[in-house]
């Protein structure tokens, strides 16, 4: 049986939007909710903690790349974390 698809795309180096499946990535969600969020991505200001958090869900991703909503491409992982280290 194939792992479903998981997505992640990002916006002012922080979630705009995805899906993940896996129970580490949902717990990882939590966390990262539970340390203060924005509804608007440009208002949200992540901490170190739920910038790890955002690396960490990446690692977890069922997927090959990110997709960076401002420069309106996909992006390797690493490269989706070098971006959300340095926003």
């Amino acid at each position: 049986m194939e792992k479903e698809k998981d997505f992640l795309v990002l916006k002012w180096g922080t979630l705009k939007g995805w899906e993940f499946h896996s129970e580490k990535a949902k717990e990882l969600l939590k966390e990262y909710f539970s340390l203060g969020h924005s509804m608007s991505a440009m208002l949200q200001n992540n901490t170190p903690r739920q910038k790890e958090i955002l690396c960490q869900l990446i690692d977890e991703g069922n997927f090959q790349t990110v997709f960076l909503v401002w420069d309106n491409k996909d992006v390797s992982k690493e490269e989706a974390k070098k971006y959300i280290k340095e926003y």
